[in-house]
């Protein structure tokens, strides 16, 4: 997923719109996630950037996308970039 969200609406006010984008993007993690996974991989894993546009993202944790949409509220951005890229993974020995 890689998408540009407005922070700025007529219709709602910006606290409103983070909600929304962070449900959207709880919704895309949840789906990705129940998708099979091919049968050398243990879990499915989340390249994730954010920031002011595409080529200014900085990379982020998936956990930490909420807080990044957050900031971008507090420093008063018209639009926030995330960018949420899914690949399987295998676990590492111990």
């Amino acid at each position: 997923m890689k998408k540009v969200f407005s922070l700025v609406s007529e219709r709602h006010k910006p606290a409103r719109l983070v909600e929304q984008i962070k449900s959207e993007v709880k919704k895309y993690l949840k789906r990705e996630r129940n998708k099979s996974l091919p049968e050398d991989h243990d879990y499915w894993g989340f390249n994730c950037r954010s920031g002011q546009a595409s080529d200014s993202a900085n990379v982020c944790h998936e956990k930490e996308i909420g807080k990044s949409i957050d900031h971008a509220l507090a420093e008063g951005w018209e639009t926030v970039y995330l960018e949420i890229l899914v690949e399987p993974r295998k676990r590492g020995s111990k």
